[in-house]
Order: C-alpha cells, then sequence, then structure tokens
C-alpha cells in the first residue's frame, strides 16, 4: 500500500493523502482539548465577572442607569415622562494579542516517558488562565477604589469599598469572618444582587479560615463536584458569599506597573492587599480570541524537525460597577 492511500488511526474517516496534516489531524484536536481542558480548570475568575464576545470590533459599551424616582401626581398636570434615568457608560478596548508558546522536538517526543504533548498543552493552558485571573483580580481590586460613574441626581450611586483587617491580620481566621459578614452587609445596602457574590483568598488565608471557622459560619456547598474538606476542594461560603483562593492576587504585591500590550490598567499600588470579595457586575471582560492552539504544519515539521505549538487568546478587563467590589486591606 502507498504512503498516499495508506490509512492510519489519526487520519479523519480514514482519509489519508499522505500529507503530515491529514496523517495526524485528530492528534492535533486532542492536543488543543488538552490545552482547553487545563485552562478551564486553572482559570478562577473565569465566568464571575460580566463577558461580551467581540466580533469585527475593538471594545465594548456596559452603560450604567442611575436610579429613578417616584413622586405624587398634581391633578390636571400631564404626566410628560421627564423622569428619565441619569445614564454613563464604560468602554472596555482589547488587549493586544497574549500567547504562550513551545517548541516539540521530534526526538525529544520519542525519546520521553511521558506524554510531552500533554504536559506542555496543560502547563500552556495554566499559562493563559494565570494571565486571565491576574488581570480580572488586579481589576477588581481597582474597582473598590472608585467612586461610581452615576453623580447626577437622585445619586450619586455608590462607589467602592474597602475593607481593613488590622495590621497583621491578613490571616487572622475572625478578621477575615468578621470582614465577610461586613463585605454582606455594604453589598446589601447598595443593593448589590445576593446571587453571584465571590470571594477570592490567598491559599494560607484559605485554610486558616476554614481550619478554624466553626461550621455554623462557614456553610459548605455540597454539590457532586464539591470534593471533601480534608483536600480542601469545592466551595465555602460564608454570609452568601462563595470562597476560593488563588496565587493569582496582588497578594501584598507592592506597585505593579504596566507591561507593553496592556491597553486597559491594570496598574497600581497593592502593598496592603489582602484579597476580594465582589459581585458579577464589578469587572467585565471582552474577548475576541477563545482560548486556542495554533500548530506549525508539515514544511516547518520537515525543516526542523519538530512542531511550534502556541497557544493565544485576546481578551481586555476593566471595572464596571464599583459598588459591587470590595477589597480587603492588611491595614487599620
Amino acid at each position: 500500500m502507498s504512503n498516499a492511500t495508506q490509512t492510519l488511526v489519526g487520519a479523519i474517516n480514514k482519509v489519508n493523502n499522505g500529507s503530515y496534516d491529514s496523517k495526524y489531524a485528530t492528534y492535533l484536536k486532542l492536543f488543543t482539548g488538552e490545552m482547553i481542558k487545563a485552562y478551564e480548570s486553572a482559570t478562577i475568575a473565569k465566568g464571575t465577572v460580566m463577558n461580551r464576545s467581540l466580533r469585527n470590533g475593538k471594545s465594548a459599551q456596559f452603560i450604567y442607569t442611575g436610579r429613578m424616582q417616584a413622586a405624587y401626581h398634581t391633578p390636571g398636570t400631564p404626566i410628560l415622562g421627564s423622569g428619565d434615568p441619569p445614564v454613563a457608560e464604560k468602554t472596555i478596548v482589547m488587549d493586544d494579542l497574549l500567547v504562550s508558546s513551545a517548541f516539540v522536538y521530534d526526538l525529544d517526543e520519542t525519546l520521553a516517558h511521558y506524554s510531552l504533548r500533554s504536559e506542555i498543552s496543560a502547563k500552556i493552558g495554566h499559562a493563559l488562565a494565570e494571565a486571565y485571573d491576574k488581570k480580572i483580580f488586579r481589576t477588581i481590586a481597582l474597582a473598590a477604589r472608585q467612586a461610581h460613574p452615576i453623580s447626577a441626581a437622585p445619586g450619586p450611586e455608590p462607589g467602592g469599598s474597602q475593607i481593613k483587617l488590622g495590621a497583621n491580620n491578613e490571616y487572622n481566621a475572625q478578621a477575615l469572618v468578621d470582614a465577610f459578614f461586613e463585605a454582606a452587609s455594604i453589598m446589601d445596602e447598595k443593593n448589590v444582587p445576593k446571587q453571584g457574590r465571590n470571594a477570592v483568598l490567598n491559599p494560607r488565608q484559605y485554610y486558616a479560615l476554614i481550619s478554624q471557622v466553626d461550621t455554623n459560619i462557614l456553610n459548605r456547598d455540597y454539590g457532586n463536584n464539591a470534593g471533601s474538606p480534608q483536600s480542601g476542594e469545592g466551595l465555602y461560603e460564608i454570609a452568601g458569599i462563595k470562597i476560593q483562593r488563588s496565587n493569582n492576587l496582588p497578594f501584598l504585591a507592592g506597585n505593579v506597573a504596566a507591561v507593553p500590550g496592556e491597553n486597559n490598567n491594570y496598574a497600581g499600588d497593592f502593598t496592603t492587599h489582602a484579597g476580594l470579595i465582589y459581585g458579577k457586575e464589578a469587572a467585565g471582560v471582552v474577548e475576541a480570541i477563545g482560548p486556542q492552539i495554533q500548530t506549525t504544519g508539515s514544511d516547518v515539521k520537515t525543516m526542523y524537525q519538530g512542531d511550534i505549538i502556541v497557544g493565544r487568546m485576546a481578551m481586555g478587563a476593566d471595572w464596571v460597577n464599583p459598588a459591587a467590589a470590595i477589597e480587603l486591606l492588611a491595614a487599620s
């Protein structure tokens, strides 16, 4: 059987024209799937803030609508509909293309005693997820420091909030519990929706909290995928706020500077930053390109005896409703 007609397990519908892309078509898709799975399992912020997909555009507009007033009607006077609410807008633009790449040398792949592509796919997925979460968490922290864009009557609308844990109390379980109840009160007073409230803590804060707090205060989500208390997996909540842990917070991070390619503002002083509590409206994300995988074809394969594998993503983030953002501070 000639190379042109030989069928392989990797070919689609047993159709093989002899090219590398034809023979190994499904293998590349398997790699892509592994990268996506690793990305989705690693990201914490995904789905906890507002998301817009961009098609044929570079930015997305978010509209704020302020409160309206009610007044008594005077007999004989017309109702003219003059009580329109004040409005404002927020535009979020795209950052530059974000990539994570690797070169897989054929000989390395042959000699490796483990699945080299699977390992690389997971690392690429984790790298993109880490970059995504870092942007979102810094954005929410900055949101907590903002006034609301609606300032006209009957406003102004409430802005962001900061809760001080006290000096050197960032790992103090009681201080964290008190902060959660204070945050819930602040959100209720600002009419932030009860659904979709989340908290993100540093891992040491998270474990200090779940190991020291009474179960009457710390409620557990006992879903099928909630994990076990011994493993530390799954979701806990206090005062209706779901708690997760992440190394991607700007936890006591000092001054974080902007980097080339960022077209939104993620820079700031995070010297005393010690956690976030937020609602879904706190920040918005615009996405033009997935997380995706691109792999070089047969020409590069022959020339370099390996594949260049690129994971890519195009997104941008910025704060939207500061009323839904609360920053915890390790300060008095």
